[in-house]
């Protein structure tokens, strides 16, 4: 093998599972899990990492498989939740739903996180991410029926649960123990102990 190939066979070797990805979001995309959508899907995943040369994305390689059954167990509910809650908000002519852009702050997220919480959130029906703040790690969301404060909260904090379930089923193990670390001061904080020593 000539020097020259090495690099690009080395790159295609480490896109790989990014390209799988790509081809499943094209399938989700489209509704569709029939070969024909497999070999376009395939073709656009091939065009959008050569054909733009986009920096290639080196994956971890950790995938915890229960966290990671989980998370889809608890994705396809809520996927179908989700085109229950916004076909009775289309058939309910007494009232509009309103809609708002909120911004959600990720805690967690480097570029394949934060890629895989806006597609998550995306799929989901009644959020669409509009934007997305690379460098301070901020998606913006079109959510549709929010009517208060604590509607944009509960929106926010719901998000945020799917961020930390993705870190769980396929975050770095720093981010892994970012997490861990989060969830002991959290569990510290809501202590018994710390209870009697009121709110800061």
């Amino acid at each position: 093998m000539s020097p020259e190939k090495r690099p690009l066979v080395r790159d295609i070797l480490l896109q790989l599972p990014f390209m799988i990805w790509l081809v499943l979001i094209w399938m989700l995309l489209w509704h569709q899990f029939t070969p024909l959508a497999l070999v376009t899907g395939i073709l656009v995943a091939v065009f959008v990492t050569r054909v733009f040369r986009l920096p290639t994305v080196e994956l971890i390689g950790r995938i915890n498989l229960w966290y990671t059954a989980v998370f889809i167990v608890l994705f396809l509910g809520a996927v179908v939740m989700g085109a229950v809650s916004v076909a009775i908000r289309v058939f309910d002519f007494r009232r509009q739903p309103g809609a708002a852009i909120v911004e959600i702050p990720l805690r967690y997220a480097d570029d394949i996180v934060t890629t895989h919480v806006a597609v998550t959130a995306s799929l989901i029906p009644g959020s669409l991410v509009v934007e997305s703040d690379r460098d301070r790690r901020i998606l913006y969301l079109h959510v549709i029926d929010l009517r208060n404060r604590a509607d944009v909260d509960d929106f926010r904090a719901e998000v945020l649960r799917w961020e930390r379930r993705i870190v769980r089923a396929v975050g770095t193990p720093e981010q892994y123990r970012a997490l861990r670390a989060d969830e002991a001061a959290a569990a510290a904080g809501s202590s018994p102990h710390a209870e009697r020593g009121g709110r800061r």
